[in-house]
């Protein structure tokens, strides 16, 4: 009987070790490239539904003042008078989270404009790398 020096016979298939960690680091780095790319997309996804259903409820708001004469005194007015089949759930929260803006003084109703939690002052989404000002430089912008 003879025996083998090597462990494994020539004709014998598979993949060694050293190919297998090859094969892995060369998936990883493609998902570590992927994954940022896919992140990004998701929150722009999200922005534009919040640009949507702001966009959705102020319409609301702006027909309710046109056929009533005053501001809804609350966001669920707009749903039990059929302006809005439903109050939009905010994508980055899961939840009716949005800041209620009151109405110039002397207007009639509560309820005047909507915004982002996520986005107090209403600057809108800002673009990742951008510059934002700070909050004393936004409130002389505004005056």
């Amino acid at each position: 009987m003879t025996t083998r020096l090597s462990p494994r016979p020539r004709h014998a298939r598979g993949f060694t070790m050293i190919e297998l960690i090859v094969v892995m680091t060369v998936i990883g780095l493609l998902v570590s490239m992927a994954l940022p790319r896919y992140m990004n997309s998701l929150d722009r996804g999200r922005d534009q539904i919040v640009a949507h259903d702001l966009a959705t409820m102020r319409q609301a708001i702006d027909r309710h003042y046109g056929d009533r004469g005053a501001y809804p005194d609350r966001l669920e007015d707009l749903v039990t008078r059929r302006y809005l089949r439903a109050i939009p759930l905010n994508p980055r929260t899961d939840a009716a989270d949005w800041l209620v803006v009151a109405p110039p003084s002397g207007a009639k109703g509560m309820v005047y404009d909507v915004r982002d939690p996520a986005d107090p002052e209403g600057r809108g989404p800002v673009p990742p790398g951008a510059a934002t000002p700070p909050p004393e430089a936004a409130a002389s912008e505004a005056s």
